[in-house]
């Protein structure tokens, strides 16, 4: 019988065959997997909301407390896949910190559905990663096979057949195939399709039957680089053939003696799954006595009554065709002997056929495998399944043991009640002998089978490994396999064997290895290693890609890395290029490269600071460098304070009903941004209104008992935590006195045993401990003879210890004393020991610090760190200093000074190297041996000043300044480097003041240049430079000048707004303070804004040099304009002033809206006030250092301009708020050594006092300028013209619509036809009166005759209630909206009735029984819209 199944059936099937002990039932699922679906969508939900986004801690914790039986390691796993999205060592470290359960193994599926969801987490990572593989796709690339199809490819037979053959490489590769070690023509077959792009196979079985494609495929993927091949697939059609029909006579056996039903199932491919089953598909029970043999028959080692049973069924599953087949049933009878007489009496004339005993109880017997020995043979990696069944009565017991060794318990499992013995991944070690045995009570039997392992051919370590060289590089290609027996190594370049290959004299194949030796470009290629043995086969593709590439860096350029303070921290430089490059890294201004301490380069360009400082933050550059050019790139670094709690929350004891406060006050670096969790004994906090979180606090109200336990608070960032618990305890209102504790009482009973010469025992008795157990005890000592009355400490041990042995000093009077620690603290000290005197002893040690340097010119000064008396062993403490000159050889030359760290030789050559050596002595002898010290005599000044001084201009700003070192013997001193001297002459512009100012730059070390910077463009200067040493400054070499270019100029001084009119304005400015060369011109943009500050288009004009000012004419009136002024030079334009104006607005515009108009004729009511008035420039020589110090206001900020002749290098703007309350501090900006800045950030509408500061040397007072005042206009929020908005008058529009709909409904309603025109109507009525229409029935008034006396609607009432009328005037244009009334051709009159502004009449007009006139509707249409 054949049975198609689900695929979802197929796995279950799986699952009953593979693990029986799980199930009771027919398809039952686990107990826990109801749990485990339901933990897997919770664990989703936290993942995205806590694990990629919120503290990790918390969300860990949570997950953990659901269901801690349930979470498999795989789902631990995926939680650290988090740290893809946000990267977390401490999420991993917590999450594969909690033991796996048995979950994993009570459902088999959970592997599969975690590996399916761990892929998606992983293929994010790799698209994150990828992003970096963009910029190398241009590089020329030999093929590579990227997704082949398995080795032994079987296929189903109901599907079409699919080949894969995926292959990269640049440019993109073709593909051909072979089938059975010919070309496969794909064109000629039209069931056989190539997919596009690829060269995978999809062959269309419909009109074809699978097995005529059965064979062995190999693909080629080549691109003018090279080609590779994959290896042979071997492709094979699923069979599962069907049971051979036939008639099973039932089996009649005694009961006791054994039995093998047989199940023979067809051969299929793959093999079947086999399982006994009954005919209501439940299991068969096994157990020790029944049990099924690896080729699926059914053992029973001695079979019972209650095996009687017609359905014995064995089931073959074809995975592949996804089919489940059966035998026909078996049926067994087991009788006893009385029962076989009985029956077969009845046949044979009652005659007793079984006249023999019953059957006895028997020793053991195998029933597989035979005889006393076997042989079994496993490959390596796969799995060993040996098995022994027995017969007997009683049923006999199996156990294992290897013979020759101890079994793998790590790897080996014992099933089917230890008669299959399974040991996974064998390896080498597991051959041998194994031995199986039977037992029962009435003996036991043995057998042994003898494992050989052999093992198909495998990688060593890695399989050969792809190569990129440059041309003119060595390179070796490594293929290294074992295998048993020891497998062959074939080599082939392009799928062609080597031998066969073009000749190339760079390669050289030596067995396993290919080397490679000055490569050259045209050798890229592909090379195939082969490595085969009678039990299988490796085949790797390794290319060899020659490129010539220049540098490239990888790394995202401007990343800001962040790191915690004192933390590890790593900058990538991430490269690529052929050579390989070698990697720079500079940081800030690159005076010198990073590669000593605190950097750590490593060798794939990371650069690693072990601690890092908050001055390690700033600019890092990566330089990228080889033979074909540079690649730069720059990250940022920014090192964060630590995050730490300064208030922990502390223990507390509550009484019910009250309230508590836990306090956590925490500081943390101010850039980041902290987020406050409090957890309840690990896990989230109750949902509970009483519990209120604050941002530095924890209240808990009307406290329970269940609010009892251990409260931690954490603070979080994104780069760092901190945390600290604290303990609740909750006592009744009126709590039992609370336990007392105290400090303990101090030791008692010192006594000294064991005595010897520099060692002595120590005991004591413990005192109280005061409901606190002793911690530790603390032992101090009293030297008597060099330090009486001071207590030092001399070691700790545990508190469960009553005893110390000491290792003493000699020469010291000892007393000791203990004290105890507990909880609470310490106790008070014991009272003393008795004294103990150690003998005196030469000296142990030496002086440490010894060193050599002068003071003088011809002096030497040898100083060390003297000893203490501690240290001296014995009296009479002496130092026998010795020295000589080290390029000399002399001897020793020794003195032995006493009360003294330091000794001085005179008379020695300057600056000399020494040896030197102090050894300590006293009366008892002298110590060791002294280690050697070196020093140097005093210095010099040197006597030699640089030669070839020159300086090489750069740009207008930077000059390198290079000279000649000055020889070692001339500096007569230890080295300390360059001092460059260097002043501005004057500069080449005549408008910029003649001033000398000296800088100087320190080149510390031994340099021969250096870069100047800072320089003022289009000046002349001079400079010269010295060596300096320890001592001082050497002479000065000859001064040498040289010129800086023009260089843009700076932003014009100031840019004020005059005379503004209707439509022009004049504009007024001064020249630029830093010209930096001569101005050609100035340049003058400006555009209209409208009140939703859009700016209009641009309007440029250039102007000359000589130009301050320019009337604009032909402007808007009443518009806002912005205006941009820049100046230029021969080297291009500076920055630019901007400043903002208005026109003023029409005057009888103005006059209707009582508008007020400043004095220059600016709207004062606008938003941007007019500028504070030009400070004149001031010309009279400065009298302290600062000097034109001016001020202008812009959109930007406030622009401060001085001129500084001081020495001071330390030059800022300070800056604070005029009259404020209090005494605020100066705020502070630094300039960078400019001689102006814009102050940002000034609120408007206040007034601010500005000064400038030159500070120099700690010891010197600051140079203050005069104080300036800026005032910051204010500005006022720009209003929004509800009126000019699309979406308003698309509204009103609307309504209108809407209106006037349903006006013309009702119109349409009441009217009945036909005209009335007016001119009838004023016969008929010489003062006719508009009727409204009335509100309760949507209907007109008429024309009334008897209604005269009321007042006209829409016209004015009196108070007294009458109505004015005026004969002469009244007439219909009174009522119009315009001056003038129209009508038609025939006279009648068009115009609207509309009553002036007035409040509406109560009254109603009578109805009329006249047919109602259009013009009316008319007119009160009008009035309504």
């Amino acid at each position: 019988m054949v049975i198609n199944i689900d695929p979802k059936f197929d796995q279950l099937n799986q699952l009953i065959v593979s693990t029986p002990h799980l199930f009771d039932h027919k398809f039952n699922l686990p107990i826990s997997m109801h749990t485990f679906l339901f933990s897997t969508v919770l664990f989703f939900i936290y993942k995205t909301i806590y694990c990629c986004i919120g503290p990790i801690k918390q969300t860990v914790t949570l997950f953990l407390n659901l269901e801690k039986k349930v979470w498999p390691c795989s789902l631990l796993w995926l939680c650290c896949r988090c740290c893809c999205w946000r990267p977390s060592t401490y999420c991993c470290t917590l999450a594969l910190s909690v033991p796996c359960s048995e979950a994993e193994d009570s459902f088999p599926f959970a592997n599969i559905w975690f590996s399916l969801l761990s892929h998606v987490s992983f293929i994010s990572c790799l698209l994150i990663l990828g992003k970096n593989t963009k910029v190398l796709e241009g590089l020329p690339q030999p093929p590579t096979i990227t997704h082949q199809s398995p080795k032994d490819y079987i296929i189903d037979p109901r599907e079409n057949i699919i080949i894969h053959c995926e292959a990269k490489g640049k440019p993109h590769p073709s593909f051909s195939w072979t089938r059975n070690g010919t070309h496969f023509d794909i064109d000629e077959d039209a069931n056989v399709v190539m997919r596009p792009h690829s060269g995978t196979l999809v062959v269309d079985i419909s009109r074809e039957k699978a097995d005529h494609y059965e064979g062995v495929y190999q693909c080629t993927a080549r691109n003018k680089h090279g080609t590779a091949v994959s290896h042979n697939i071997v492709v094979r059609q699923s069979r599962s053939p069907l049971w051979s029909k036939e008639r099973i006579k039932p089996i009649v056996v005694q009961e006791g003696v054994s039995l093998v039903l047989p199940c023979r199932p067809p051969a299929g491919l793959p093999p079947p799954i086999i399982f006994w089953m009954d005919n209501n598909f439940q299991r068969l029970p096994q157990s020790s006595r029944v049990s099924q043999s690896l080729n699926g028959d059914l053992y029973f080692s001695n079979v019972l009554r209650e095996d009687s049973r017609n359905d014995y069924i064995c089931y073959a599953r074809f995975p592949h065709t996804q089919t489940i087949q059966q035998k026909q049933p078996i049926t067994v009878k087991v009788l006893n002997l009385e029962a076989i007489n009985d029956t077969m009496a009845a046949f044979y004339n009652d005659t007793d056929l079984f006249s023999e005993d019953p059957v006895d109880d028997r020793k053991p017997t195998f029933l597989i495998p035979s005889g006393s020995s076997s042989s079994k043979t496993v490959l390596r990696g796969q799995v060993l399944e040996m098995e022994c069944i027995a017969d007997g009565l009683p049923t006999p017991e199996i156990s294992w043991t290897k013979v020759s060794g101890d079994l793998p318990a790590q790897r080996m499992s014992y099933l089917y009640y230890q008669k299959n013995l399974r040991i996974v991944n064998v390896s080498e070690s597991d051959a041998g002998d194994y031995r199986c045995s039977a037992s029962n009570r009435l003996g036991s039997v043995h057998h042994t089978i003898h494992v050989s392992v052999k093992a198909a051919p495998y990688w060593i370590s890695s399989p050969p490994r792809n190569l990129v060289l440059a041309p003119g590089e060595n390179g070796v290609l490594t293929c290294r396999a074992s295998g048993t027996p020891k497998p062959s190594i074939a080599w082939a370049m392009n799928g062609i064997p080597i031998e066969n290959s073009p000749k190339d004299l760079s390669r050289k194949v030596e067995d396993d290895t290919i080397i490679f030796t000055d490569i050259q470009i045209g050798s890229s290629a592909v090379y195939q290693c082969n490595v085969s043995n009678g039990h299988g086969y490796l085949l790797a593709n390794a290319f060899v890609n020659v490129l010539s590439e220049p540098p490239r860096v990888l790394t995202p350029a401007n990343k800001v890395y962040q790191v915690i303070k004192n933390h590890r921290a790593r900058i990538d430089c991430t490269f690529f290029g052929s050579p390989i490059p070698k990697i720079t890294w500079f940081k800030d201004s690159r005076s010198s490269t990073l590669d000593g301490d605190p950097y750590i380069q490593h060798d794939n360009g990371t650069l690693e600071i072990h601690t890092a400082q908050a001055r390690n933050s700033g600019k890092y550059t990566c330089a990228a460098r080889n033979m074909l050019g540079i690649y730069e790139n720059h990250v940022y670094l920014e090192v964060k304070e630590p995050t730490r709690i300064l208030k922990q929350p502390e223990y507390k004891v509550v009484q019910r009903g009250r309230s508590v406060v836990f306090e956590c006050k925490v500081k943390h670096d101010p850039s980041l941004v902290p987020t406050m969790t409090w957890l309840k004994d690990d896990g989230e906090l109750p949902d509970d209104e009483r519990l209120i979180v604050d941002a530095d606090s924890l209240t808990i109200t009307d406290v329970t008992e269940s609010d009892a336990g251990v409260y931690t608070c954490i603070m979080n960032t994104t780069l760092d935590h901190d945390s600290a618990s604290a303990e609740l305890t909750v006592v009744e209102a009126t709590p039992t006195p609370a336990v007392v504790y105290e400090r303990p009482d101090p030791p008692t009973d010192l006594e000294l045993t064991d005595q010897k010469k520099r060692s002595v025992q120590l005991t004591w008795t413990p005192g109280d401990e005061h409901n606190s157990p002793i911690q530790k005890f603390l032992i101090q000592y009293e030297d008597s003879l060099h330090h009486r009355g001071h207590w030092h400490n001399l070691t700790e041990v545990p508190g469960t210890r009553t005893t110390a042995h000491l290792r003493l000093s000699p020469y010291i009077h000892y007393t000791f004393r203990v004290l105890a620690l507990n909880a609470m603290g310490f106790s008070r000290p014991s009272f003393p020991s008795r004294m103990f005197k150690t003998e005196p002893a030469a000296p142990d040690e030496n002086p440490k610090d010894v060193e050599g340097f002068g003071t003088e010119h011809d002096n030497l000064v040898i100083s060390w760190k003297p000893l203490t008396g501690l240290q001296s062993n014995g009296p009479g403490l002496r130092y026998r200093v010795m020295w000589r000159q080290k390029a000399v050889d002399s001897d020793w030359t020794t003195v032995t000074v006493s009360n003294n760290s330091r000794f001085v030789v005179s008379g020695t050559p300057t600056f000399v190297p020494y040896e030197l050596k102090v050894q300590a002595v006293n009366d008892h002898g002298v110590g060791p041996e002294p280690a050697i010290a070196r020093g140097y005599s005093g210095e010099d000044l040197p006597v030699a000043a640089p030669e070839n001084v020159q300086a090489v201009v750069l740009n207008s700003t930077l000059a390198e300044v290079h000279w000649d070192p000055v020889p070692h013997k001339l500096i007569r001193g230890h080295l300390k480097g360059y001092k460059v001297y260097y002043w501005k002459e004057r500069s080449l512009h005549k408008h910029n003041p003649y001033h000398m100012e000296k800088l100087i730059l320190t080149f510390s070390g031994n340099h021969s240049h250096g870069m100047v910077p800072g320089l003022h463009p289009f000046s002349l200067y001079s400079f010269n430079v010295r060596v300096y040493n320890g001592k001082g400054e050497g002479p000065v070499s000859p001064t040498q000048q040289f010129e800086t270019p023009e260089g843009v100029p700076g932003a014009p001084t100031s840019l004020i707004v005059t005379n503004s009119n209707l439509d022009t304005l004049t504009l007024e400015w001064s020249p630029p303070h830093d010209r930096n060369g001569r101005i050609t011109g100035y340049t003058l943009k400006y555009q209209p804004v409208n009140n939703s500050n859009e700016l209009g288009p641009v309007e440029e004009l250039a102007l000359l040099a000589n130009e301050t000012s320019v009337t604009l004419p032909n402007l808007k009136y009443s518009t806002r304009y912005k205006f941009y002024l820049n100046a230029k030079t021969v080297r291009g334009a500076g920055p630019a002033i901007s400043q903002e104006a208005i026109t003023i607005m029409d005057e009888a515009l103005m006059s209707l809206l009582d508008v007020d108009v400043g004095e220059e004729g600016t709207q004062t009511s606008h938003p941007i006030a007019q500028l504070p008035p030009r400070r004149p420039p001031h010309k009279a020589p400065p009298v302290s250092s600062f000097g034109n110090v001016s001020s202008s206001v812009g959109e930007d900020g406030a622009l401060i301009s001085w001129e500084y002749w001081g020495p001071e290098k330390n030059v800022y703007v300070e800056y604070t708020v005029e009259n404020s309350e209090g005494e605020e501090e100066w705020q502070k900006e630094q300039v960078n050594g400019s001689q102006n800045v814009v102050l940002k950030g000034l609120k408007g509408g206040l007034s601010y006092r500005v000064r400038l500061v030159a500070k120099g040397h700690n010891d010197q007072p600051p140079h203050h300028s005069e104080e300036l005042l800026v005032t910051v206009p204010a500005v006022a929020s720009r209003q929004v013209d509800i009126a000019t908005q699309g979406w308003f008058i698309g509204l009103m529009c609307a309504i209108a619509l809407l209106i006037l709909i349903l006006l013309i409904i009702c119109f349409i309603q009441r009217n009945k036809g036909g005209k009335y025109p007016v001119k009838e109507k004023e016969d008929a009525h010489t003062d006719p009166e508009f009727q409204p229409m009335k509100e309760d029935d949507c209907t007109f008034g008429e024309y009334s005759d008897n209604e005269d006396h009321k007042p006209l609607k829409g016209s004015r009432t009196p108070s007294n209630g009458t109505v004015k009328r005026d004969d002469s005037d009244d007439s219909l244009v009174d009522y119009g909206e315009g001056g003038d009334g129209q009508f038609n051709e025939d006279g009648s009159f068009i115009g609207q009735y509309s009553g002036k502004s007035g409040s509406r009449d109560t009254a109603e007009g009578h109805e009329s029984s006249e047919a109602p006139s259009p013009i009316n509707a008319m007119n009160s249409l009008n009035s309504f819209v």
